[in-house]
């Protein structure tokens, strides 16, 4: 595992020099996400068209071997719907009203495909740059994943933020072409991870 952590991780950017601090922990949060088993979080998520903007709160639970979860909360015209996304499936299943705004990039995504791909990106994605920033009073491990072999600004990248104590996920945006398209506030991350046997730590 230490291996592959080490091939799906350049980091280095943002003035931090490689085997940093903040690639340190920026590893072992990956690792930590790599024993998930379940999570549960609810967020505020903003949709950007360029040309109209979408807001919703929703309510995510993931099962490593089950199901994503996801249920909007708000607005008050939609919430209640549901999305249910199965491993291996194409297809989002739906209660209630369908939810469809169209995709907001040439791969097609959507809003509703938004937190399983901030999760992805956090166990699997290259981590291209990492380093810490101060917010308030907390300070935060920011990272960004794109194509090992792409230019920053071009195509698809994922830029997280990680509480550096805590190692909670407080913030996640996903962008196209250099411009964000979504934006997440995290107002809740709950993380199961395996139970080491007996004996181990």
């Amino acid at each position: 595992m230490i291996l592959l952590l080490l091939l799906l991780c350049a980091c280095g950017g943002a003035g931090e020099a490689k085997g940093s601090p903040a690639e340190e922990l920026a590893l072992a949060i990956r690792g930590e996400l790599l024993e998930m088993t379940a999570c549960t979080a609810g967020m505020e998520l903003t949709a950007d068209y360029g040309g109209r903007v979408y807001e919703y709160t929703i309510q995510a639970s993931y099962e490593r071997d089950g199901e994503t979860v996801l249920t909007v909360t708000g607005p008050e015209e939609i919430a209640g719907v549901t999305a249910r996304i199965r491993e291996g499936a194409t297809a989002l299943e739906y209660d209630g009203v369908r939810w469809e705004t169209g995709a907001l990039t040439p791969g097609g995504m959507s809003p509703i495909d938004a937190v399983p791909a901030l999760l992805d990106y956090a166990r699997e994605g290259f981590m291209a740059e990492c380093g810490m920033e101060t917010v308030g009073d907390a300070e935060l491990l920011r990272v960004v994943y794109r194509d090992p072999e792409g230019t920053a600004g071009v195509g698809e990248a994922c830029s997280l933020w990680f509480d550096a104590q805590s190692h909670t996920l407080t913030r996640g945006e996903l962008s196209q072409d250099g411009f964000t398209v979504i934006q997440c506030a995290f107002t809740e991350f709950l993380v199961s991870q395996t139970e080491q046997p007996a004996g181990q730590t």
